[in-house]
Parts: C-alpha cells; structure tokens; sequence
C-alpha cells in the first residue's frame, strides 16, 4: 500500500488474491489494509495537507503535476490496458481505447481549471460603517482537506481519476480505496503519481475490503469528505458512517436508465446504439440501459435487431483481439444475474436471446420481453447484460414508464423530431439524458444522479467545487 510516500506491507500482515475474471487465475497477492492502515494514511494525508507544500501551491504548480501524470498514463497506455483487462475482465480494445485514455483525460481537463480557481468581490450593503473606514468584503475558495475515495470494480482506473484529479486541482490530500477485486491499476497509478512529482502524503492507497478498510475510511474522524461510486446499499452505509463528523459527501450509486425509442428513429443508429447502452462492459456500467421502452410500430423491428445483436457479440478472454463481450466480474455476479433471469421466468417474462450463464463468470448477452412493471428485474440493478424491452402506444406512456423507477442517474431518447427530443428530455427525471446515443462521457461534463442514484455531481466544473469550500471574509480597512 502507499502512505505517505513510501510502500508499506498491511499491519495485519494479511494478503488477498486478485485473480483474472475469465480464468480464475491469480494474477497478484495484494495487501489486505485494515482500520489501522487507513488511520496511517489518513494521518500521513492529514499531515501532508496540514503542512506540506501541496495546499501551498500555486494552481499553476499543482495543475503542472497533473498534466504530467496525464502524461505518463499516456505513455504507459498499453501496460495500463493489459493491466486494466486482466483484472476487470473487458475487452482490451475497451481498456485501450476507451477507460485509459480517459482516465488521463480526467488529469489534463483539471490540471487546466487548478488555476482557474477563483471567489468572488462582494459589495457589502452592511449597515454600519465605522467613521472614516471602509468596509471590505470578499468569499474565498478554499480545499475541503482530507478526502477519502471509494471506488468501483467496473471502470477502475477511470473512477479512480474521476475522484483524483479534482480532489488533487483544488488542492485537497487524499485516501483512496480502490475496489479489492480490481485494485492493480490503482496501485500502478500511485507509482506514476510519485514519478510525475507528487508530494508524499498527497495520495495514500489503501487497498482491502469494504467492511474493514471502506467502513474505516468513511467513519474515519480524520476525514473530511467521502466520494463514493457503488452500490445504493453500500451507499447508505457510508451515509451512516459519515453522520457522526457531518462529513460532506458524493455519492453515485446504482441506476435502472431507461431508452425510449420512439416511432420516428433511426433504426440504423437505434439499434447499435441501444446494444452499446446494455451490453457494453458485459452490462456492469452504472448507466446501463437496462429498460428500453419502444413505440408498438417499431417494436419488432428493434427486437429483432436487438437480438441479432446479442447473439452475435463474440464472448472471450478481454486480451483476445476479437472479443466484444468480457466476462463479470466473477462468478457471484454471474450467478446473481442467473437468478434475477430465473424470477424474471418464473414471473411470466419472456427470453428472446441469452440468458444462459457460461464457464466461469461469462454471461450471454440477454433480451427479455414480457416483463411488467412490477417485476423484481424491473426495479432493482442487474449490473449484467440483461436487456428488457417494452412496447408504448403514446409519448404520455411511455414517460410514465421511463419515470417509475426510484432511481434516476441517466436516460436516452431516440428520435429524429427535436420538439419530441426537447419534450422528452424535459420530462425525464434523471441526472443525464443523452438523445440518439447512450452512456457517453467527457471530464467535461457533468454526471450526477436523483433519487437512489445519489447526491451531488462528478465531471465538470462542478466536479471541482465537490472538494472546496466558501469562506467569506468582511474586513474593516
């Protein structure tokens, strides 16, 4: 683990194996942090912000260090890939392309606003004013301090940067916990943060489980703030946790998107673009458009294209230039998906591709059809490659669908009629609604959920302001 600058063994002396999700190999023993690793790093982060050089810089300073960790992820692209794939199980090109390009994309779009920072003149209308002075007034942005970040299995590197570089720009220290089933990337970022000059202390890794090192982290009364990407349940524990010291917190947690089709799409673009919006990843992205509701007189034909869809994606090894479809994160999640298609059947819906768990933690691409609103694989996340599709007769129906969920973290609408676009985005509760595409991403947008799907936003300007605080300063001059 790295504290405070150095790599440390657990003082448990406890090591857990992280292995290949598509094979079951160990690929590492990695360090197993408990409640006293956590306070060690959440002590050198404490220290390092407190009286280290890094709240002293300038945005300027502290944004030159960040576009040099963009850098070197760039330069150790293909090793980060590898390393990417072997422990979440997705296909390279995905790795290669898309989740480490990004993650240095997340460091160069913060290093460019870390000068950027900047409060406010307030012209005061205080009623009293001394004799002869002036009364002054201005709000500062100042970093919140010590940050503790909590990350998922499903995109690692990227959610690890997503929570980072901004932590980082506004000047914060932080502890990270990465996932226990996908913490090498993590542990190969702490590497590359030291060789672009990151002050020690500024970033502590701490790698384990949920109950030992997460629970410590979020409950920790070193900590100042909590950014946690996960589960609703998980989600709800860390609001526990963080009560007792009012912890500031984020949180993006689970999501059950809807995607209207409606009678005018594209069905050219509809198509691919609704399989992109379940299977990518295998289905385990927090997006995911797991609902898809399609008006009755293009019903057969998505269907059809949907499923032809499904059975041709090729499932193999992530590493294995031609797989398009990786496996889950391990055989829990695939024999989890297993029983919410086994409910579904039982309940009365319908199979039309998939919904066959493989060897290992591989599961077929799936597309289900007859499945009523009240069904458990209706409400809840699946976080695997499940598709249910749904006709609608009229716009007003089709809305009423997209909103019965308590979640609301994402959506997309696909039409050629931009009053029907602008009518439907409107209407839509969700914290993202993408129109003719799904589940796209950029630093500079910003990403946040309603309801189950959690508190405050990521990405953007915004996602800066989640580290800093307003200190407002009234002076007698």
């Amino acid at each position: 683990m790295l504290i405070g600058g150095e790599w440390r063994a657990p003082v448990a002396g406890e090591w857990f194996e992280t292995r290949d999700p598509a094979s079951g190999e160990v690929l590492a023993e990695v360090a197993s942090g408990t409640a006293a690793d956590i306070d060690a790093a959440v002590m050198a982060a404490r220290a390092a912000f407190n009286t280290g050089p890094w709240h002293g810089m300038t945005g300027m300073q502290r944004g030159r260090i960040l576009w040099r960790i963009a850098d070197l992820i760039e330069q150790h692209l293909e090793e980060l890939a590898v390393l990417e794939t072997l422990d979440n199980g997705k296909p390279v090109a995905a790795s290669r392309r898309g989740d480490i390009p990004a993650a240095a994309g997340q460091f160069r779009y913060y290093a460019g606003l870390a000068p950027r920072i900047e409060g406010t003149y307030i012209p005061t209308n205080i009623a009293y004013q001394p004799a002869g002075r002036r009364m002054f007034a201005h709000a500062r942005r100042e970093p919140i301090g010590v940050v503790g970040a909590i990350c998922p299995w499903n995109s690692p590197l990227v959610m690890a940067a997503m929570k980072l570089a901004p932590a980082l720009a506004a000047g914060c220290c932080v502890v990270l916990k990465p996932a226990e089933e996908t913490p090498l990337t993590a542990l190969r970022l702490g590497e590359i943060m030291m060789e672009a000059g990151l002050p020690p202390g500024v970033v502590n890794i701490v790698t384990g489980d949920g109950p030992d090192a997460g629970a410590a982290l979020a409950s920790h009364p070193g900590v100042d703030k909590i950014s946690f990407t996960g589960s609703t349940e998980v989600g709800r524990r860390i609001i526990a946790a963080a009560m007792p010291d009012m912890k500031k917190l984020t949180l993006e947690l689970g999501g059950k998107s809807p995607m209207l089709v409606m009678a005018d799409a594209d069905m050219g673009l509809a198509v691919p673009g609704v399989a992109r919006g379940i299977f990518s990843n295998a289905g385990q992205v927090c997006v995911a458009g797991s609902r898809i509701y399609v008006h009755r007189s293009r019903y057969d034909e998505l269907v059809e294209g949907l499923c032809q869809q499904a059975k041709s994606m090729r499932m193999g090894h992530g590493l294995e230039g031609t797989t398009e479809i990786g496996p889950l994160i391990n055989t829990t999640q695939a024999e989890r998906v297993a029983e919410f298609i086994s409910g579904g059947r039982t309940e009365g819906a319908q199979v039309l591709a998939g919904g066959q768990r493989r060897d290992a933690a591989f599961f077929e691409p799936t597309v289900i059809a007859g499945a009523r609103p009240e069904m458990r694989i209706m409400r809840e996340e699946i976080f695997g490659p499940v598709a249910m599709i749904t006709p609608f007769d009229t716009w007003e129906e089709a809305i009423t669908a997209a909103n019965d969920t308590r979640y609301g973290l994402a959506a997309s609408v696909w039409t050629q009629d931009i009053s029907v676009s602008e009518r439907t985005v409107s209407a839509i509760r969700a914290g993202t609604v993408w129109v003719n595409c799904h589940s796209y991403f950029s630093p500079d947008l910003p990403k946040g959920g309603r309801g189950l799907s959690g508190w405050g936003v990521e990405n953007g300007t915004q996602g800066l302001d989640n580290y800093m605080e307003w200190k407002t300063v009234c002076a007698v001059t």
